[in-house]
């Protein structure tokens, strides 16, 4: 089962005022280990944190534990007054640890519930957001052609060349220091590896690790592919041909770089800085960095852009930030923020698909377990389909008129038209990670392995509609 982290999260200004009053009932209210005083002895240096393995569904159970508590502290979890462990008042062991279980109704919402963490003996209280996930079942595969290879272990992005017909795939394994990563050129129509490059040394590092690549663009008028060296925040060029390295940037350049986008007519190239409000823009032909379009949020937070979905035929960029919950427009020919939409229903969005001809943006959001479809008109949000928990990234398939969406959690691929209409939900594998088209009604999938004995891990599955 895939393991997905609850962790007790920071209140926020927003919650502040509600989590006061929720804590100030509590401690009149609850009985057990706080029975005896309202106002024991606090925890000043409270680090304590709870996380719990699977994808919980309404009728589910799941398995949580708690670590970095006090030995001793006294713990309970409660959502509307209501203890929901299965052991009312949980007891830190000598290591500042405890595991219980959570059972969640079969009549229980789907979504993100505030559960409240109150401490005793030294008294503490925090919020984390436990998400129950709707259990969309797997529908629609006899209307498509699905055929799967496996790749190099830890596969992220891919993209496709109209150019030679072939997919760039990378792939890097584990933390750092990071040993082991691949640009793999794939076959787009058998899906065989026809040629892979380990990335240089890392120069900064003595251990041995690499300059691993992880999201991927190619630009066919210059015959190159880019990678973001997320890690060691900064990206590469690589020969299409040959996958010989062009250029590789120096270490910090690009603050960890995720998702990039090429508009090879015009010769730029897109980065996005995760974590920061900036998208950062090279030159293609000199291979240099000319500069970043600085982002505002309507909110008073910093923009963290996630995917990129370009559209360069009439001349725009488009992303969402995860952690103010906006889609951004920016227009090209001025190197310029258009718009800034909010994104109500959405928590953590992270992937972004365009139909330009419907001019409709797709949003897929990780914490709320939807995709939304904006009408880029005004920002409306056109509709919010329940998909596989934690989807991750989306592509548009322009020939056949309906979005791809890869759920993490959910292990599944959904597929949305532009009513809002869930299409299908396919079996992504294990781990389903990224999405690209190759414009002509094909679909590729990319999906990781949860260890070295997952038969249907770090594999590509090309999809068509039949």
């Amino acid at each position: 089962m895939q393991t997905t982290l609850f962790c007790i999260r920071h209140q926020t200004k927003t919650t502040l005022k509600s989590t006061a009053l929720v804590l100030a009932a509590l401690a009149i209210s609850v009985g057990g280990a706080q029975a005896d005083t309202v106002f024991g002895q606090p925890d000043t240096s409270f680090k304590g944190s709870i996380f719990s393995t699977g994808v919980v569904h309404p009728g589910g159970e799941v398995i949580v534990r708690g670590a970095r508590f006090k030995p001793g502290q006294e713990i309970q979890l409660l959502r509307n007054g209501h203890n929901i462990a299965k052991d009312k008042v949980l007891t830190a062991d000598q290591d500042g640890s405890f595991t219980t279980t959570i059972t969640v109704p079969e009549t229980a919402a789907t979504g993100l519930h505030p559960v409240v963490v109150q401490v005793a003996k030294p008294d503490a209280a925090s919020i984390f957001e436990f998400k129950v996930s709707p259990d969309i079942k797997y529908s629609g595969a006899e209307k498509f052609k699905i055929t799967s290879a496996s790749l190099k272990p830890g596969v992220y992005q891919s993209a496709y060349s109209a150019a030679t017909n072939t997919l760039f795939v990378t792939s890097a394994v584990g933390r750092p220091p990071v040993k082991e990563s691949a640009l793999m050129k794939v076959n787009a129509d058998t899906l065989k590896v026809e040629a892979s490059v380990t990335p240089a040394a890392d120069p900064s590092s003595d251990k041995g690790q690499v300059m691993a690549v992880y999201g991927v663009a190619v630009d066919d008028e210059a015959g190159t592919v880019w990678a973001s060296n997320t890690r060691s925040s900064t990206v590469a060029v690589y020969k299409q041909a040959d996958l010989s390295l062009v250029k590789q940037f120096p270490h910090g350049l690009v603050p960890h770089a995720r998702d990039l986008a090429i508009d090879g007519k015009n010769h730029r190239a897109y980065v996005s800085v995760t974590g920061a409000n900036e998208i950062a823009v090279f030159d293609t032909q000199k291979l240099e960095h000319v500069g970043t379009i600085v982002m505002k949020s309507e909110s008073r937070d910093t923009i963290s852009p996630m995917s990129l979905a370009l559209d360069a035929e009439n001349g725009k960029l488009y992303t969402v930030s995860r952690n103010t919950n906006e889609a951004v427009v920016i227009d090209l020919k001025k190197q310029e923020v258009e718009h800034v939409y909010p994104l109500p229903g959405a928590k953590a969005a992270s992937g972004v698909a365009v139909a330009p001809e419907a001019g409709t943006l797709f949003v897929a959001s990780q914490a709320t377990d939807n995709v939304l479809l904006v009408d880029l008109k005004d920002g409306k949000i056109l509709h919010d389909v329940k998909v596989g928990a934690g989807p991750l990234n989306l592509t548009w398939d322009a020939k056949n008129k309906v979005a791809y969406a890869v759920s993490r959690g959910g292990s599944s691929i959904a597929v949305i038209d532009l009513d809002g209409k869930l299409v299908a939900n396919l079996d992504g594998g294990s781990l389903p990670n990224h999405l690209s088209t190759d414009g002509k009604g094909n679909v590729f999938a990319i999906n990781k392995a949860r260890g070295k004995d997952d038969k249907t891990g770090d594999r590509i599955s090309k999809i068509s509609l039949k």
